[in-house]
């Protein structure tokens, strides 16, 4: 029997925990999220909480500055033993701290102050967001307009809610302020300055990861565990992404290229830094080791299938199960398989969603492939493929995507839920997509303006897109 199921074993349903007794879980068809009545906690008690965290928040920014975080030193054992002696205090901080926090504690270093952003929400938008937070298992769910809202603290917000919704902070025992300290920690990891791999494309996939946690087929064997595992590798996925892939780093020779041995090296930092904010927070300190210890390793196994390279790994597994009918989700390897595949669905789902959604992220992911290509120029090194902005135009790109990675994996995601109503709405609004990124390739490669090869769609292309979309 799995290590958190020892732990936390299955409640009758519609069972409610009496006072002294200790906590049991929520099957899913009895989670808060999915019965009429008041929630735990709602919004605006939420940001009253946010408001009780912000002095022990601006406490925990000071830790971190002084280097208390150690989750790569402490992960990567001997290799960085060996270099203790040889480098100086300042390279020490610099090699061992994220991309991120690096960056903010040399800023002190240099006396200047970061300005701390305000996490709470302005009241004029407060009625605004809840009512978004009340649809948030729909697919037509814009993740931009809610980082508006809230403020810029949209995977904050989100993951408050969805705990609550999922019943994890009272099946897990989880302390309010400490969850959300845990939560600020991870949003500010992410880099702001990325035009995709930032805070709100976490907390997109994170939406994502929610609305198929609730497909029949997986919700109905899913336990409190395999829920929260989903949630915070979704959050986490991307966390501390600096901008580059990881032929970048490798032909850079960057440090965690060879700390990673050139194997899933932003996947290994990223699921490395969640350990370190998770042990640096004490969200999980109050359960068993042997607990946190698995959710950790099971952590590290849902963020590194997130990594592109082992995309058709997965695809053989997946269709070798499917065509033999030999899934049993009773079986915590066959759940946690499938958690890999909902996240790996999550993290590309971009071309899956409504066309003005999803032509915004296409813009963006590729303006951070340009801007890498113009380093890679700058220091004269070969341009990485979809890097070059004069060669590969948004459209191409889009197209070759939507082909060759992400409809194979959403068909046969479909033919595991049994082609529910998301499945075919992911699909249809594939299938649309790829057609508008197919005419507008089409009227770049009939233009006679041969220096514009940007692919941005301006307002008379979308306009004609519009009219020639069929419903």
């Amino acid at each position: 029997m799995p290590v958190l199921e020892r732990f936390f074993p299955a409640a009758e349903p519609g069972r409610r925990r009496r006072t002294g007794e200790e906590p049991m879980p929520f099957p899913m068809g009895s989670l808060p999220g999915y019965q009429q009545g008041t929630l735990a906690w709602d919004l605006p008690e939420m940001i009253k909480m946010v408001k009780l965290v912000w002095k022990s928040k601006g406490e925990l920014r000071g830790a971190k500055h002084r280097g208390v975080l150690e989750s790569e030193d402490a992960l990567s054992g001997s290799a960085d033993t060996t270099l203790s002696g040889e480098i100086g205090t300042k390279k020490k901080v610099k090699r061992l701290l994220s991309f991120q926090r690096y960056f903010h504690a040399s800023r002190l270093l240099r006396g200047i102050v970061p300005q701390a952003s305000l996490y709470l929400l302005d009241e004029d938008y407060l009625g605004q967001a809840r009512h978004m937070l009340s649809k948030v298992g729909m697919w037509d769910f814009d993740i931009f307009l809610f980082d508006r809202l809230t403020n810029g603290n949209s995977l904050v917000t989100l993951l408050c809610h969805l705990f609550n919704v999922h019943g994890l902070i009272h099946h897990f025992q989880l302390d309010m302020v400490t969850l959300h300290r845990f939560l600020v920690m991870v949003q500010e990891d992410y880099h702001s300055q990325n035009p995709y791999h930032n805070a709100v494309h976490a907390a997109d996939v994170t939406q994502a990861m929610h609305c198929y946690l609730r497909e029949p087929k997986l919700a109905n064997f899913l336990t409190p565990s395999d829920v929260m595992l989903g949630l915070l590798a979704a959050a986490a996925h991307d966390v501390d992404h600096p901008g580059v892939n990881q032929p970048f780093l490798i032909k850079t020779k960057h440090h965690l290229a060879s700390l990673y041995q050139n194997v899933s090296v932003l996947e290994n930092h990223h699921w490395r830094s969640t350990i370190g904010m998770l042990r640096e927070s004490r969200l999980l300190a109050h359960l068993p080791k042997e607990v946190t210890q698995d959710i950790e390793q099971q952590l590290g196994s849902l963020i590194l299938a997130t990594d592109i390279n082992r995309q058709n790994e997965f695809l053989i597994r997946l269709k070798s199960h499917l065509d033999n009918q030999d899934l049993r989700l009773e079986d915590a390897q066959d759940r946690h398989f499938m958690l890999q595949i909902a996240l790996k669905c999550a993290d590309i789902c971009n071309p899956c969603r409504l066309w003005d959604l999803s032509k915004q992220w296409s813009e963006r992911v590729c303006e951070e492939f340009y801007r890498q290509g113009d380093l890679e120029q700058k220091f004269e090194l070969e341009i990485s493929p979809l890097c070059n902005q004069q060669k590969d135009t948004i459209p191409s790109i889009q197209i070759g995507f939507m082909t060759y990675i992400v409809e194979p994996l959403f068909e046969r995601w479909a033919q595991f839920t049994g082609d529910t109503p998301l499945s075919e709405n992911m699909l249809n609004h594939l299938r649309r997509n790829k057609a508008k990124w197919r005419s507008l390739l089409h009227k770049q490669h009939s233009s006679s303006r041969s220096n514009d090869h940007s692919g941005q769609v301006t307002d008379s292309q979308e306009q004609t897109l519009n009219e020639e979309e069929t419903p």
